[in-house]
Order: C-alpha cells, then sequence, then structure tokens
C-alpha cells in the first residue's frame, strides 16, 4: 500500500459521503491544467541528459513538487471531495495495479542468476538476443533486460567493438520483444488494465513484433560479423571460462505465477467491487494484486542472498519508477478529460492531426505521433494519451477501431526503443553497460543509432500495416 493511500484510508471509512466520483468535463478545462503533466515528462527527459546528479538525488521531490502544483489548485477549484475522488481512482485503477505487477516482475526475475562466460560470436550474440526478445513478453523487459545484460556484457569484454551489441540489446530485449503480451511492457498493461483482452494483445502484435524483430536480428547479425573481420582474433578473453549455469531457478515457477494471476483478473469476473470514494474497485482486481505481491515476497524469502548479489540487485530502478509514475498517474487526469472532450477539448487541434475529414482515425498518424512522442516522454503515460484521445473504450478499440488500437500499440513499444528516455529498461542497460567499461554513446549518439536502423523498418511497418 502507498502512503499515499494509507494515510487517505481512514478518512474513507469514516466518511463513506464522501464516495462521489470526479467526473470532470474536458470541454471546460484549460491547457493550464496539462502544466504539471507535461512538467513530470519533461524533467524526466531533459534533467537526466543536462543534470544527470541533481536528478539522481532529488528526482522524487521534483516530481512531488509537480503534483503539488497540480492538486493544490485543483483542490482549490473543484473542492476536496472531487479531488479526492480524483486522487484515489487514479491509485486504485492505475497506479498500484501497474507498480504492483513491475515490482513482482522486477524482483522474482532479479531471483534468476546467470554465471559463467562464453565467448562473444555473431551466432551467440544472436541466438542471445532472440531469447531476450522472447523472454521479454513473459517477464517483462525489465526483466529479462536484466537478466541478460551482464551474461552478454561478459560474453563480449574481450570484443574492441561491443557497443553495438548493447545497442541492439536494448532494441529488441528492453523494447521491440515486450509487444506480445501485456506482461512484457508497461504500455500494454495499462490497455490491459482499461479492458484490452489479454489475447487480443497477442493475436494482434504477434505479427508486427516478429517482422520488427526478425529485421533487426538479422541486421544485427550482419553488422556483428562485419566488425568480428574488422577485428581480428583476439589474442586473449580477460574473463575466466566457465559453463553457464542457471541459480534460482524455482523463481520461473514464480514467474509462471505471475502470469497466472494476471490471466487470472482477466478471465474471473465475479461482478464484486468495493465503492471507495466513487472508484470501484475489482475484487479480481485486489486478487490479482495480492498475489503479484505473495508472489514477489515469496522470492524474497526463498532466493539466497548470494543469487541477488551475484545479479548486483538493488531496489533503486523501481524506486525511480514508483516515485516517477505516482506524479504521471495523478497529473494525467486532466489530459485524459480534455482529450476525451474531442474537438470540444483544447487539443481539438492533436485531434485533427490524428483524424480525417470524417472523423475516422488515420492509423499510420496514430502510429507515428504515439511512437514520436513514446521516444522522448516515456511511452506508458503516451500510451495511455493516445487510447483515450481514439476512444477511451477498449471493446471499441477491439472491434471497429482494432488498427487504430493496434497502431498505438505499436507505436508506444517500437519507438520506446529511439532514446535511452523511451522506456524505462534502457537507461537501466546503459548503465549497467558503463559500469562493465562499455564506452555508450550519448543521448543523441544512441539517436543516431536508432534512427539509421530503426527508422526505416518503422516506414516498412507503416507500409505494411496503416497504409496512408
Amino acid at each position: 500500500m502507498t502512503p499515499i493511500l494509507r494515510t487517505l484510508l481512514p478518512l474513507l471509512l469514516l466518511v463513506p459521503g464522501l464516495a462521489q466520483a470526479a467526473d470532470l468535463d474536458g470541454a471546460t478545462l484549460s491547457l493550464a491544467w496539462a502544466i504539471p503533466f507535461a512538467g513530470i515528462l519533461l524533467s524526466i527527459a531533459l534533467f537526466p541528459i543536462f543534470a544527470p546528479g541533481f536528478w539522481h538525488h532529488h528526482f522524487g521531490k521534483i516530481t512531488a513538487i509537480w503534483t503539488a502544483l497540480f492538486l493544490a489548485p485543483f483542490a482549490l477549484t473543484f473542492g476536496s471531495h472531487v479531488t479526492l475522488a480524483l486522487l484515489v481512482h487514479a491509485l486504485l485503477t492505475e497506479y498500484v495495479p501497474f507498480i504492483v505487477l513491475l515490482f513482482a516482475l522486477y524482483t522474482v526475475s532479479g531471483g534468476i542468476l546467470v554465471w559463467g562466460d562464453l565467448r562473444g560470436s555473431a551466432k551467440l550474440n544472436t541466438s542471445i538476443l532472440a531469447i531476450g526478445a522472447v523472454l521479454a513478453s513473459l517477464m517483462g523487459t525489465t526483466g529479462a533486460a536484466m537478466l541478460l545484460i551482464r551474461p552478454l556484457l561478459r560474453a563480449n569484454d574481450n570484443r574492441k567493438h561491443n557497443v553495438h551489441v548493447v545497442v541492439f540489446f536494448i532494441f529488441l530485449v528492453a523494447n521491440v520483444g515486450g509487444g506480445l503480451t501485456p506482461l512484457g511492457d508497461p504500455p500494454l498493461f495499462l490497455g490491459f488494465l482499461k479492458g484490452v483482452d489479454f489475447f487480443w494483445t497477442m493475436e494482434h502484435m504477434a505479427l508486427p513484433v516478429l517482422l520488427l524483430s526478425l529485421a533487426l536480428l538479422a541486421i544485427f547479425y550482419a553488422v556483428d560479423c562485419y566488425y568480428f573481420k574488422k577485428e581480428g582474433v583476439e589474442p586473449y578473453d580477460p574473463s575466466e571460462d566457465s559453463p553457464i549455469k542457471l541459480y534460482g531457478t524455482f523463481n520461473f515457477v514464480l514467474l509462471a505465477g505471475v502470469v497466472g494471476a494476471v490471466l487470472l483478473s482477466g478471465f474471473w469476473k465475479p461482478g464484486v467491487s468495493f465503492d471507495v470514494i466513487g472508484t470501484h474497485w475489482e475484487l479480481q482486481n485486489l486478487v490479482r494484486d495480492l498475489l503479484l505481491l505473495l508472489l514477489a515476497f515469496a522470492s524474497l524469502a526463498m532466493t539466497p542472498k548470494q543469487v541477488r548479489a551475484g545479479n548486483e540487485f538493488n531496489w533503486a530502478p523501481i524506486l525511480e519508477v514508483g516515485k516517477l509514475f505516482a506524479g504521471v498517474f495523478i497529473t494525467i487526469a486532466p489530459v485524459i478529460a480534455i482529450l476525451r472532450a474531442g474537438s470540444d477539448g483544447h487539443l481539438a487541434g492533436l485531434v485533427g492531426m490524428v483524424s480525417g475529414e470524417d472523423g475516422m482515425p488515420i492509423n499510420a498518424m496514430y502510429f507515428w505521433m504515439t511512437g514520436i512522442l513514446s521516444s522522448f516522454l516515456d511511452n506508458a503515460p503516451t500510451y495511455l494519451v493516445f487510447f483515450n484521445l481514439a476512444a477511451g473504450d477498449a471493446p471499441t478499440l477491439m472491434t471497429q477501431l482494432s488498427q487504430t488500437l493496434l497502431a498505438i500499440s505499436m507505436g508506444a513499444v517500437f519507438m520506446g526503443a529511439m532514446t535511452y528516455i523511451g522506456n524505462a529498461p534502457n537507461f537501466m542497460v546503459k548503465a549497467i553497460a558503463e559500469q562493465r567499461g562499455v564506452a555508450m554513446p550519448s543521448f543523441f549518439g544512441y539517436l543516431a543509432w536508432s534512427g539509421v536502423f530503426l527508422l526505416p523498418l518503422f516506414a516498412l511497418l507503416t507500409l505494411v500495416f496503416f497504409r496512408l
């Protein structure tokens, strides 16, 4: 339970008369209400580039300030009851399920240690990337990336040129591979929470993920072969050769439990819910979150400390995500309301860019607009914005507007790979690689890599799936 929810719970129990949901009329809201949300996203994008040290020590405070700059004026304008209802809705229906799933995947995957050393080669490296891409949809991009990045780095620690190995690892394992299931990437899980069927994602994203993954694997193999020929035979490998061993393998059973808990909440609909200040907290979601927490704590209790130490496991990444997204999910509320107002709201210009004269969505524009913003603003909140812009209703998006939902999903997942800030694991992989002595490119250097290899493939995907 988050500190905010822990503070509010006694109030919820003592004052049931407050139970009225906040239905904001987006047509009457000024864009000024979106400033705190934009401030958080721009802080995430710019502080790590221009003031990394300051951001590292104060990102929680910066997020809290932006959140307070939204909540205080909102309470004065709409009243404390509406503000409380909005806050509870954002926490219970979006933030808590989101962070609990990430916490479970991060904790359980952190209990699996791949130990040993292999000699890096184009064939081996491509195989590791392929395995990681598959695992990303099963254990999340964060879990798969943290599981495989260190063995991959050890396998290539005798290489003169190994930057491309890490860059393509970010492309495939930290992003594209997570596109098959709601477990894979945060934006798809947000869609699941909004009502998108688990197997709808698997069915419709399968071909795009397969095509893009195969293309990237083929390109990587060619690039890696080129660098091997350029380097010649290395005289020695600084790491000692040893067979690959897996430790903490029982955590794979716990990962299966995570998948089962998420599927349970999608299929089991008992029709029981608890009204918390106008927010209906459904029983299946409560059970899912409790099961995920139990699985995570079981992993912590059962995994030997040496295994987590071998993974250099720590809580910093999940704490950063937890603090940042608490602010994101609260401050995004007025933005969603304005988008739902469509042409009557103050974001009518954005609506016009992705809609034709007949009012129907232009799917190619949804793909590129979702993708471009995901590249620079983080893909999870960007997905949520365009999901609501398109219709905000999962049954409609899965049927009449299925290509639009596909465009939003592809844009958020695939183009999160364009920059270090597009998806949470990107920066984590970069930091680990730099700790191991890899001279990773700068923000704009990485952008050059992604521009050369990803943009042409995205153009091809547009022609295949969203003909203009």
